[in-house]
């Protein structure tokens, strides 16, 4: 094993959402290119998992402070 990161990975332009399991803490992002992915990635998703929208980021930064839960 190596040593673990010390820098904080910055995130590519996107739209995110965050996919965890149900009654889970931590889950994995994913990215899509365009919002009307990322609505599509949500309907698919929401079905079996707890899905959080993140929003959109530029430069690695978030544009919108808003954090949106889907069941």
């Amino acid at each position: 094993m190596g040593r673990p990161a010390t820098k904080p990975t910055e995130l590519k332009d996107g739209f995110y959402l965050e996919v965890r399991n149900k009654g889970s803490k931590n889950g994995i992002r994913i990215r899509r290119d365009t919002q009307k992915a990322m609505d599509i990635a949500v309907k698919e998703y929401q079905r079996v998992k707890d899905v959080v929208i993140l929003g959109e980021y530029k430069n690695g930064k978030p544009l919108s402070d808003k954090k949106k839960k889907k069941a």
